[in-house]
């Protein structure tokens, strides 16, 4: 009785989160904003004034945090994934709606899958899928293992269960758990759509002061590190795109012994050819830019999904899909709890440093983008049921992703295995694959008409996550509140993404993002558990309070008292 009583208990309808009056911080909340641009601000200034020691400790940090918190990170992607399962099969849950019964969603289907997918994961296929694949067709855990032998068609099957591993429901799910809870609390509750808010049935309100404060920063630094980690990968690829176009050979440098990177005047040229289409989409908001660019991003990677589907290995392709799929499903339960640790044995340390340059990389990556994809899932799913919402953001996207890495990965590993690649996609650099590949299947004059297109919408693909974490950093900081769009404050934030990408690629290239990223991640993944527990409880009470009659959906401007409060 005391148990049912404890959950019948008013929920939390309203949050009060201090923000400046007037003034240039007026809409923001100071503490969140000052100090996240404080710690972001430090950051890049180490990273370019001491390149030499950031790598350095940013490398030992990475090291303790791949040793000491792997298992941490494995189990907390494999609750995520769970969760989101039980919240979708669980017939009273999954029909719980996003907002008041008779919110509508505000985009269609189409334009709401189209903004979700080029937010959460558009730069990631053009970059890792035709590379993702052919990596673990060379070296998986199979082939350290032995069971299957690596680099032949033997090796396939193992290397498409963990492409489908890193970039499927674990990805989406993690979405799903920060756009859920955020959707819930602010679309049911009316608390502001900020990350502090999806922990109130654990630390009510006190959310309002340091507590809150300190969640909504490690979600901004975590937002930063997450996204410039997505466009470091975006930069590198667009610059080799140019370069493939004939932009010219300043966009690289080479050291004593002939290895390429990319040259500070490319990394800067392309910055800010980004970050300026991106600020200004972002002063234009969700409604306009975003959505616009977003339809246009989509309708771009159907384009290049046909011609792969046509034009490429179409039969290797779609059979790596199907049988890929179903390896991945039964192999689910295993992968998402195994953990490989360094024991001394050569197998043993293959596998550790395997899973750890891998899986916990791509489980900080996901986690450290959460709170923007989460936030900005929230933002565009007002009025659908949870049910919806997970087959939308998790379910869908995931097959979006194992299509991309079937048709476009599938021709990679078979241009090598016929021999009419002759190696060099295999050799070709992580941003390089894709150019090449087309290079390998095409003429010349086609080759270039497709690499301008995969360019184009790489550029789009860049500019959309650029300008939606702009969007939502700010909405975090402004406590939730879409209003403000000072632009001060957007210029800053493009400026700060800039900086921090271009910093640390010019510190350590892609690896110093990494390694900062992975740091970054950690405390979020701790909040994010905070956050499925919270909506657990929120859920559970919900259910418990309409049998008892009691109202459970409130609205944003609600000042009655939901302890009596009748439907």
């Amino acid at each position: 009785m005391h148990l049912k009583k404890m959950f019948t208990k008013p929920p939390i309808t309203n949050l009060l989160i201090r923000v400046s009056q007037s003034g240039f911080y007026q809409g923001f909340s100071k503490n969140v904003t000052i100090t996240a641009k404080i710690l972001v601000s430090a950051l890049i200034l180490w990273a370019i004034a001491f390149p030499e020691n950031a790598a350095a400790v940013l490398g030992q940090l990475n090291t303790f945090i791949l040793s000491v918190f792997n298992y941490w990170y494995i189990y907390a992607m494999a609750f995520f994934v769970i969760l989101c399962f039980a919240l979708a099969l669980w017939p009273k849950v999954g029909k719980l709606r996003l907002g008041m019964d008779d919110d509508t969603p505000e985009f269609s289907r189409f334009s709401w899958f189209s903004m979700m997918f080029g937010a959460g994961i558009g730069i990631g296929m053009l970059t890792f899928a035709a590379a993702e694949p052919m990596y673990h067709f060379a070296k998986s855990p199979g082939s350290i293992l032995g069971v299957t032998e690596a680099g032949t068609l033997d090796n396939v099957r193992d290397a498409y269960i963990w492409s489908f591993t890193h970039w499927g429901f674990a990805a989406w799910g993690c979405y799903s758990i920060v756009g859920l809870s955020l959707g819930f609390y602010a679309y049911r509750r009316g608390l502001p759509l900020t990350i502090r808010s999806s922990l109130a049935p654990l630390f009510g309100e006190k959310l309002s002061g340091k507590i809150g404060h300190s969640v909504d920063v490690i979600a901004v630094v975590a937002t930063v590190l997450g996204v410039a980690q997505t466009l470091g990968y975006g930069v590198e690829q667009f610059i080799s795109g140019l370069s493939k176009l004939g932009v010219g050979d300043w966009l690289f440098q080479y050291d004593a012994e002939g290895n390429r990177s990319t040259s500070t005047a490319g990394v800067l040229f392309a910055l800010a050819i980004i970050m300026g289409g991106s600020t200004l989409s972002a002063l234009s908001g969700v409604g306009k830019g975003i959505k616009w660019l977003s339809n246009f991003n989509m309708a771009l990677t159907f384009f290049i999904l046909f011609f792969f589907l046509v034009f490429g290995s179409t039969f290797f392709g779609l059979g790596n899909l199907f049988v890929g799929f179903w390896d991945y499903v039964l192999s689910v339960p295993k992968n998402m709890v195994t953990v490989w640790t360094a024991d001394g044995t050569a197998t043993g340390d293959a596998l550790a440093s395997w899973q750890g340059a891998w899986t916990i990389f791509y489980w900080a990556w996901w986690i450290a983008f959460a709170p923007f994809v989460g936030l900005f899932l929230a933002r565009i799913s007002k009025g659908r049921t949870i049910r919806e919402f997970i087959l939308g953001a998790m379910i869908a996207p995931s097959i979006m992703c194992f299509i991309w890495f079937s048709l476009v990965g599938g021709t990679a590993i078979d241009l090598e295995v016929t021999g009419l690649a002759n190696g060099v996609i295999s050799a070709a650099p992580l941003s390089d694959k894709l150019f090449v590949m087309l290079g390998v299947m095409l003429s010349e004059n086609i080759t270039y008409i497709m690499s301008f297109i995969v360019v184009i919408l790489l550029l789009t693909y860049l500019i959309t996550s650029a300008d939606s974490a702009v969007l939502i950093i700010n909405t975090i900081n402004a406590a939730g509140d879409e209003g403000p769009k000072a632009r001060p404050h957007i210029l800053f934030w493009g400026a700060a993404l800039a900086l921090v990408v271009g910093g640390l690629i010019i510190a350590g290239g892609l690896s110093a993002i990494q390694t900062a990223m992975i740091i970054g991640a950690l405390p979020f993944s701790m909040v994010m558990v905070l956050m499925g527990i919270s909506l657990v409880i929120a859920i559970y009470s919900d259910l418990e309070r309409d049998k008892q009659g009691y109202q459970t959906v409130f609205p944003e401007d609600y000042d009655g008292d939901p302890a009596t409060e009748k439907k």
